[in-house]
């Protein structure tokens, strides 16, 4: 369990739902060693502690201490297992869902360029290596492109850990689809040149009302694609959104160390990785983890159950069984 804490912290695995079934798991793999209640509580609010702004680390706790809490102590570690197995298949088929819906806006977009390649802008990495299987929002443009719909993507570096520079661009090289990696800051210029058809980012966390906390930088694009009449368009599982909060200022935003913003990693030319200095010795950094991107510049959310608008009555017609108040 404090390895799978560890992963968590550290972000040896990261994305939302990631976290979420690596947590589940890591439940599972305590009530192994103690099935006690008082070790099923302490397992729980380690687990929680690891990351602050992604709610599917506490839906998918919650999850399994309700799989496990009325049960005998000598079959908690078996139930446990198996609702961490389950939360990971339906990770699979909600992304799956998520990609179909989203083909659906790719392929309407794609029919306006006469042939011409659709241009995605994307931010972060929300493909199958923070997900389960697929991603959110990179499901729908790896189905465009297995549909034979031509498109391009721009791969935000996501400073400051590179994860659009590192892994989103690891992901889509390795599923041939074309791509460019771009400066974080280069976004907007290139929407203002018409050369950004959609931009679709993944989430951590979406308040009722439909503010959205993603990677830090979000917002910035987001106001970038309001002011160039670009679609922006946010993909996410249910188990992203939390009915708890109202609004996007009351979502935790994680403080991350110093050194993500300090230094950096990267291939030297012998093929060794090292880490360098890239600021002056002495002079601090913020290192906010992730910024609010309210609703209002939020096109559409693309969810497994379909795409709705940007907004509580958007989210509640799709999930109307969900959320009190």
């Amino acid at each position: 369990m404090e390895e799978a804490a560890h992963a968590i912290r550290a972000m040896i695995v990261r994305g939302a739902p990631l976290i979420g079934a690596t947590a589940a798991y890591g439940m599972a793999m305590a009530l192994m060693r103690d099935a006690s209640e008082e070790a099923l509580d302490r397992a729980h609010d380690t687990l929680l502690a690891t990351r602050p702004t992604a709610v599917n680390l506490r839906w998918a706790l919650k999850r399994v201490c309700d799989a496990v809490r009325n049960r005998p102590r000598e079959t908690r570690a078996a139930a446990a297992w198996r609702e961490a197995a389950i939360i990971c298949d339906e990770d699979v088929e909600i992304c799956r869902n998520i990609g179909a819906h989203g083909l659906k806006i790719f392929a309407a977009a794609a029919a306006k360029k006469n042939g011409a390649p659709l241009n995605v802008l994307t931010h972060c990495n929300a493909g199958w290596l923070g997900c389960v299987d697929w991603g959110t929002a990179l499901a729908p443009i790896y189905m465009a492109y297995d549909a034979g719909i031509p498109l391009h993507v721009w791969v935000d570096e996501t400073r400051p850990r590179n994860q659009g520079a590192s892994l989103t661009a690891f992901e889509l090289i390795s599923h041939g689809v074309p791509h460019a990696v771009i400066a974080d800051n280069a976004g907007g210029h290139l929407m203002q040149a018409g050369r950004v058809d959609l931009a679709i980012v993944g989430t951590d966390r979406v308040t009722k009302n439909g503010d959205v906390a993603n990677k830090i930088g979000t917002y910035l694009k987001a106001l970038a694609a309001k002011d160039n009449d670009v679609p922006f368009y946010v993909a996410l599982p249910s188990t992203t959104i939390d009915w708890t909060l109202a609004s996007g200022d009351l979502i935790p935003i994680e403080e991350r160390a110093q050194a993500e913003v300090t230094q950096m990693t990267g291939r030297l030319p012998d093929g060794s990785i090292a880490t360098v200095e890239i600021t002056p010795s002495g002079s601090p950094a913020a290192n906010p983890g992730f910024d609010v991107t309210p609703s209002r510049l939020v096109t559409g959310f693309i969810t497994e159950r379909g795409v709705c608008g940007a907004d509580e009555a958007g989210l509640r017609s799709l999930f109307p069984e969900a959320g009190g108040g």
